[in-house]
């Protein structure tokens, strides 16, 4: 059953959570057409709960069930003070998607970057994922950036 805009609570990643982060996560994955080795998913796990790795994790829990997720990361810059949030990772159940899950956790994002000084929250998305672009639209403008990569290995 689709629940629109249901009272959704955003917080952090707890141990407790990890049968349903690792169902979303597989979602995620899933949707971006990606395998992982099981031994990744456990090293992003436990980066989550590592006080000295520099990723973290939110999720949006809606009626006493976890829907959705998001991963971010701090970055310095050469071109700002406080540096910028990469939000890596956003993923809501498909459920509840268009309910304003998606929204919520951005939102949160954005409000632990300003608390850091953020000067730039940023993320990446496919151009062909024009359901999610609609909901990105709204917070900003295409950077125009286009992104090369060199891949190092295949991890």
């Amino acid at each position: 059953m689709l629940k629109w805009f249901m009272k959704v609570e955003i917080r952090l990643l707890k141990a407790s959570d990890r049968d349903a982060w690792l169902a979303l996560w597989q979602g995620y994955l899933d949707f971006y057409k990606t395998i992982l080795t099981p031994a990744q998913t456990d090293l992003t796990w436990k980066r989550f709960f590592d006080p000295d790795f520099n990723s973290f994790a939110l999720v949006a829990e809606g009626e006493g069930e976890v829907i959705g997720l998001t991963h971010y990361s701090f970055q310095t810059s050469t071109w700002s003070d406080g540096g910028y949030c990469y939000l890596e990772d956003l993923f809501v159940n498909s459920a509840h998607r268009s309910g304003g899950t998606g929204a919520a956790l951005i939102d949160r994002v954005k409000e632990i970057a300003l608390a850091a000084n953020c000067s730039r929250l940023y993320w990446n998305t496919d151009a062909t994922n024009s359901t999610a672009r609609i909901l990105y639209d709204k917070y900003g403008k295409v950077s125009g950036k286009v992104q090369y990569r060199i891949h190092l290995n295949e991890n």
